[in-house]
């Protein structure tokens, strides 16, 4: 399958594209609010203000820019310029996810491991890493390896978990070559 391609959140590099993606911005423009949003995160040509980042997020988010929405989620999730909400961060996420961002079906995926801003379901958990698995997240693959591993949402299974393990163990990953030893 082709990957979808979706807008990116770029900060603008230099003074005079700060201006022009303010310009763009204020007028509603969702891939300048973006890059404003993330120019604000970064402190790049603006002052670092994140409760300005997220406002800039939001704004390009309500147009459905997937990128926009994940990273509201994690401004929420670690309450920075919005107060920390872990089932807003994870209403963020499932938006992204549902637009098939890898990092925010990862993200789902922990949450739903831990009992975090949704109910605790290793089920769930496994779902949303299946899916981000499936882009070629390593830390999902990492992490479907742990559930097969330990039986957890997914029947125990040591040989799924050693080709998970051995997916991550061959891009580097130590906890992965760890845990086939």
């Amino acid at each position: 399958a082709l990957a979808v391609r979706r807008p990116k959140c770029s900060a603008p590099a230099g003074a005079a594209a700060l201006a022009r993606t303010r310009k763009l911005a204020e007028r509603g423009n969702a891939d300048a609010e973006c890059g404003l949003a993330r120019a604000y995160y970064l402190g790049q040509g603006v002052p670092r203000d994140y409760a300005q980042a997220a406002v800039w997020y939001r704004k390009a988010a309500a147009q459905g820019v997937a990128d926009a929405e994940y990273n509201l989620g994690l401004l929420y999730d670690s309450g920075q310029g919005v107060p920390q909400d872990h089932a807003q961060a994870a209403a963020w996420y499932r938006k992204a996810a549902s637009q098939g961002v890898a990092d925010a079906e990862d993200s789902l995926g922990l949450f739903y491991y831990q009992g975090q801003g949704v109910p605790q379901d290793y089920t769930q958990a496994a779902t949303w890493w299946r899916k981000a698995a499936a882009q070629g997240d390593a830390n999902a693959e990492y992490n479907l390896g742990w559930l097969y591993d330990h039986g957890q949402g997914v029947p125990q299974d040591y040989a799924q978990a050693a080709e998970w393990y051995r997916k991550v163990a061959a891009q580097g990953d130590a906890r992965a070559e760890v845990n086939l030893g």
